[in-house]
């Protein structure tokens, strides 16, 4: 890995390259690589989520002065999976994992999940290298950053919730899901599922399971509806 490329993409300082090798080493690449001389990064990982916590927390408790629930609910949508992997892809280091054959035809949720596990690790990677003001000032440019977009579009709720309050507010109708599809394998099925207000398709969702489909569609139909 060039990981002087590597550390202008992610805007940091890389004093110790190893560190960000072992970031950016999935489990599945040492079954392939034998002579890999550098650990897989679940450790890394399991640093970076507890410092990238730390981090938010800290930032909504100085910030804002709101009940403790919501800001728990502010929480959770800046550091899950699915905005840990939109930062990933934003920063531009999916090209910088290192994994199995396999890992890498998978571009679909799996890969999000990989991606999501990476940014975590680069904290914990950054943290040990530079420290934690460091650590600091990448959670703060590249994910709290998102702050504003999470409170204005309200994302810290769940799609199917608000979509239903909308709805219901703005046509007093309940929304309902009906499945358009399934395909794949048992073991890896892609259903499709689409929001329906009385007869009409307002939008439709995908993914690895219908709750997942329809989190998909309600989040597709916000879109659409543009409700405030």
């Amino acid at each position: 890995m060039d990981t002087k490329h590597f550390s202008q993409v992610c805007g940091i300082s890389v004093q110790n390259p190893d560190l960000f090798i072992e970031a950016m080493t999935h489990r599945s690449y040492l079954n392939e690589n034998k002579k890999h001389n550098h650990p897989h990064n679940e450790r890394l990982e399991f640093l970076g989520d507890a410092v990238l916590e730390l981090v938010v927390t800290d930032y909504l408790f100085q910030n804002f002065n709101n009940p403790e629930g919501e800001m728990t609910a502010w929480r959770a949508a800046l550091v899950n999976g699915e905005m840990l992997a939109r930062v990933a892809r934003e920063i531009g280091i999916e090209e910088f994992l290192l994994m199995s054959k396999g890992e890498k035809k998978d571009t679909g949720k799996a890969r999000s999940y990989l991606l999501a596990n990476a940014v975590e690790s680069i904290i914990g990677a950054i943290y040990m290298d530079t420290g934690y003001d460091n650590a600091k000032d990448f959670i703060t440019k590249n994910i709290i950053n998102h702050i504003d977009e999470i409170l204005e579009k309200k994302l810290y709720l769940d799609p199917k919730s608000y979509f239903q309050e909308k709805a219901q507010e703005h046509t007093n109708t309940t929304p309902h899901y009906k499945s358009i599809s399934e395909t794949g394998p048992d073991h890896d099925r892609t259903f499709v599922v689409g929001v329906y207000l009385n007869d009409k398709k307002i939008a439709e969702g995908s993914g690895r399971s219908k709750q997942d489909a329809q989190r998909e569609a309600a989040k597709a139909g916000l879109e659409v509806k543009k409700w405030t």
